[in-house]
């Protein structure tokens, strides 16, 4: 049924109705339900990874300013989701800081698991469905899309199961390993083993509609015990691959799509100044003898400018625009869709606000594709969320307490930030003094349009998220 057919059918219905009586408000929601009862539903998950609510004012402040609105800052129902995590064993105890792996986990299959796994069970190893691979069985079509490679943590949880998140590829299937340091591996997952394959092969044997983003280094070496390499087993599998933005323009619907565009995680649209990152204030020598002597200089202010290496890449938006053209073409049945914006988090990690501002700037632009579809497809559910929150902390560029006779500065690392009002924003990450940054415990925010009212209380916990799309969806 088209939308033009709902509007006719709601105009007679409630013609109908006012030669009885004259309509109430509840009596015109139920037609309105009436008619549109067998349309098709379609759900849209979008996942900024890592935007906790300090990611969303930074972003806020510098796209929009202090007085602005985002676009998810505008959709009719905002709720709280808690993260939840446990120990990698049966009963295992809880666990209050998470990884990209096993929250994505949460929301695609219920069930809380322990950092790294795909899918799987904390301790157990047991394999658990996920709603892609549900609402594929139903007769849903299903998509993700992705910044990072479709063989990450957040897109792969949707649609493979593994021990492992880092066992990305049949190469590092049983051992991955970074400059020399072994850091585990998934012997049991590999396929000689009785395993479904390392993350990219359960891709590539996957029934998945739409899978776009990076990843190309993942699918360019050979297939498990094979002589084709994983990007030519998706294409024996029925997958159209391409590989630019023009052919993802020029893609048309009817052949299951496969779009890798970057070896690995897509280059985001902002980076700060020549590149720069947030960097540690310098302590006088003075100040190191006492923290009450001496001075301390700051990092100096820097502007975001475009990324260079982003020009050629498609946008997210791009991306999300040919994922809901290819799974609502000739589909009476409607889709299951997930939306990741994914360098919020990997930008933090590597201590660049401005990169993540700009992914939160993609990740609104899908946002409003997703809603201007709705506008059509009235039985759109969609909902934006974050995985887990994320190092960047938004701090005073005057301290408080500068007027004391003593030098006042932050012990982690600092990027001041001009923002297009003329203001300064200093953001600064201290979870570690490692080379990367940290995840940390808070709940993150969940946004609704306004298929979700009703339906969501202002607090979930995250794996009730997967509960809320199924009933959705009438699974």
């Amino acid at each position: 049924m088209n939308y033009h057919r709902l509007i006719l059918i709601c105009i007679l219905l409630l013609s109908a109705t006012a030669q009885a009586q004259v309509p109430t408000e509840s009596s015109l929601e139920q037609a309105v339900a009436a008619a549109t009862d067998d349309l098709p539903h379609h759900v849209i998950l979008i996942i900024g990874d890592g935007m906790d609510e300090q990611q969303v004012t930074i972003a806020r402040n510098y796209l929009k300013g202090a007085n602005g609105r985002l676009v998810m800052d505008r959709l009719p129902l905002r709720a709280a989701s808690q993260i939840l995590t446990t120990e990698d064993k049966l009963n295992g105890r809880p666990v209050y800081v998470a990884d990209s792996a096993n929250t994505a986990t949460s929301m695609a299959t219920g069930v809380v698991t322990s950092r790294g796994r795909l899918s799987t069970t904390a301790g157990g190893d047991k394999d658990i469905p996920t709603i892609a691979e549900l609402a594929k069985a139903a007769g849903f079509k299903t998509g993700i899309v992705s910044t990072s490679s479709v063989t990450d943590a957040t897109p792969a949880a949707f649609a493979t199961h593994i021990s492992y998140r880092l066992c990305e590829n049949p190469d590092i299937v049983e051992q991955v390993e970074y400059k020399g340091i072994d850091l585990g591996g998934c012997p049991q997952d590999a396929r000689k083993n009785g395993g479904l394959g390392a993350v990219s092969e359960q891709l590539a044997n996957s029934n998945m509609d739409v899978i776009l983003g990076g990843g190309s280094k993942h699918f360019a070496v050979n297939a498990e015990g094979q002589d084709i390499s994983v990007l030519a087993l998706a294409q024996s599998n029925g997958f159209q691959t391409i590989d630019s933005a023009s052919a993802l323009e020029a893609s048309k619907p009817g052949q299951p799509l496969l779009g890798l565009f970057a070896e690995s995680t897509l280059p985001v649209r902002l980076r700060g100044e020549d590149g720069r990152q947030a960097e540690m204030p310098e302590p006088s020598l003075l100040n190191r003898v006492h923290e009450y002597l001496g001075d301390a200089e700051l990092p100096e202010v820097m502007i975001c400018e475009p990324n260079p290496d982003f020009a050629e890449m498609p946008t997210l938006k791009q991306m999300t625009d040919a994922a809901l053209a290819h799974l609502s073409a000739n589909n009476d049945k409607g889709f299951f869709l997930m939306i990741e914006s994914a360098s919020i988090d990997k930008q933090s990690h590597e201590r660049k606000p401005c990169g993540s501002i700009g992914e939160v700037e993609q990740l609104e632009e899908a946002l409003q594709s997703a809603l201007a579809f709705s506008r059509t497809h009235p039985k759109t559910l969609i909902l934006v969320t974050a995985d887990h929150s994320q190092a960047a902390q938004l701090i005073p560029y005057e301290s408080l307490f500068s007027a004391y006779p003593i030098p006042v500065y932050t012990p982690g690392y600092l990027a001041q930030i001009e923002t297009p009002e003329g203001s300064v924003m200093s953001v600064n990450y201290a979870t570690t003094n490692f080379m990367m940054e940290e995840h940390t415990g808070a709940a993150v925010p969940l946004y609704a349009n306004s298929q979700g009212q009703g339906k969501i209380p202002a607090f979930v916990q995250q794996p009730e998220i997967f509960k809320i799309m199924m009933d959705y969806l009438g699974l």
